[in-house]
């Protein structure tokens, strides 16, 4: 089955990674591909953080002493192949290294902000900025969007619940752009907002179908959105011309390659397959593979 358009067309690999393995026992909010295309499957399962091969055969299980099995939300690989995690009703981030080794915690595992504005309350995602900065968008229980140096120290915090520019209704998702430009997914208004790194409100992009995350490929200059109204749109940032865009029909679709739930997370790899994890499937997860047609 074919996806998209043009230079965006993609073949569904259907089963990648094995639907019904031991690795996918619940919703898959968050995947992540490292510089190796090793792919970072994070599930609300017992086992919440797997990593698996381009092919999608398993290789490892990380964080089982770490990570609780239904608080998987976010997932970010930076440059450095350090892997980071939020553990949402846990309230906390993590940072792994290449090799599954925790090096930082951000947030007190278990304890939630003490009120609106103060991290965490139900993180959504991190993302890394150039000089290392680290960004977490704050969250179901929060609204704001928060940022640290690489060694965890606080610099400063933006948002507040709304519809106004610069207001959330829920931070979902935070990235990075090649101008550090940061990117938030403000699900439930239906809308991108764009902000420099010291929050000042830039952009906004609007009339999206509840948009849960995005890839940014800088090189490109293209972006990739996984919508919670069962969607997958690319589109080219510079003009915002969509690429290509499938689902979105608003009925559940059993077609393989749509979505009877959502998609939650998205990621690209080096040859510019997608990947995307969907939600609200009852118990079930599922992790879609488009393979892109070169």
């Amino acid at each position: 089955m074919a996806f998209g358009q043009g230079a965006y067309t993609y073949e569904y690999a259907a089963d990648w990674g094995g639907h019904d393995s031991q690795y996918h026992g619940g919703w898959i909010p968050g995947v992540a591909c490292n510089s190796q295309d090793r792919v970072f499957v994070y599930s609300r399962s017992d086992k919440p953080l797997n990593v698996f091969d381009k092919d999608g055969q398993h290789l490892a299980t990380w964080g089982t002493d770490v990570l609780t099995p239904q608080c998987a939300h976010g997932i970010f690989i930076d440059g450095d192949d350090n892997v980071f995690v939020t553990d949402a009703t846990d309230h906390a981030v993590y940072k792994f290294s290449p090799k599954g080794e925790l090096l930082l915690t951000l947030g007190s595992p278990g304890q939630p902000g003490a009120n609106e504005g103060k991290a965490f309350n139900r993180p959504t995602d991190i993302a890394v900025a150039s000089n290392g900065d680290i960004l977490v968008s704050d969250g179901y229980g929060n609204h704001h969007v928060h940022r640290y140096s690489t060694a965890g120290e606080h610099i400063c915090t933006w948002g507040g619940e709304g519809d106004a520019p610069g207001k959330f209704s829920i931070s979902h998702t935070v990235r990075l752009d090649a101008d550090d430009r940061v990117w938030t997914c403000d699900r439930e208004n239906n809308r991108l907002q764009i902000f420099d790194l010291d929050g000042k409100f830039l952009d906004e992009w609007t009339g999206l179908l509840r948009p849960n995350n995005i890839y940014i490929d800088s090189k490109e200059g293209i972006v990739y959105i996984a919508e919670l109204g069962r969607r997958i749109s690319i589109f080219k940032i510079a003009t915002r011309e969509l690429l290509a865009a499938w689902g979105g029909g608003g009925e559940p679709s059993e077609e393989p390659g749509l979505f009877i739930g959502g998609p939650h997370g998205i990621w690209v790899d080096s040859r510019g397959d997608i990947y995307a994890g969907e939600v609200e499937l009852g118990t079930e997860g599922r992790l879609h593979k488009y393979e892109r047609q070169h």
